[in-house]
Parts: structure tokens; sequence; C-alpha cells
């Protein structure tokens, strides 16, 4: 899971340099940083067992909202191709089921 979150930052960050934007705050972008904040104020609570839970549940919604917020707002909003291909692969990794 760090590899994946790592290189999407990555990619993310050398597309951002690429096209010389700055990426702008937004309704999407402040939810999912809010619901980061509050899961990680929830897990901090926790150990064992019941941190792993916790832990598995909040990514596993995590990712679902990513998805939604990538189908339903980003990818469709993408102007640039590039964005939209880095977007569209993001959802792949987001969508993905552990095995």
């Amino acid at each position: 899971m760090v590899t994946d979150h790592s290189g999407a930052i990555k990619m993310a960050s050398d597309l951002v340099g690429k096209l010389k934007v700055t990426p702008q705050e937004n309704d999407t972008s402040k939810a999912l940083a809010k619901g980061g904040q509050d899961a990680r104020a929830k897990l901090s609570g926790l150990s064992g067992d019941a941190f792993d839970k916790a832990y598995v549940d909040n990514e596993v919604g995590y990712h679902e909202t990513v998805v939604k917020a990538l189908d339903a707002t980003l990818t469709p909003n993408a102007q640039n191709g590039e964005l939209k291909a880095l977007l569209t692969s993001a959802r792949g990794v987001a969508a993905a089921r552990p095995r």
C-alpha cells in the first residue's frame, strides 16, 4: 500500500511540475483531507485487533470515496489528457481489491 500511495503521489507531483500548475483546494480535496484527519484521530486511540479492523474498514471506505470522486468529479472535469490518464490509472489502483 505504501508503494502504491507513494507512486501515485510521485506521479502527480511530477505531472504538476511538468505542467507548471499549482493545485487548488476544492470541496473534494477538503473532504478527503478531513476524512484522513478524522481517521487518524480515531485510529490513534486504538491498538491490536481493534486498530487492525478499524484501519482496514477505513481504508476500504476511503478508497470507495476516492473512486466515487474520480468517477463523478475529477476525471470527467480533467481537461488535460495526461491528467486524465493519471486519474484513470489512480482509479485502477484505488478500486483494486486485495487478494
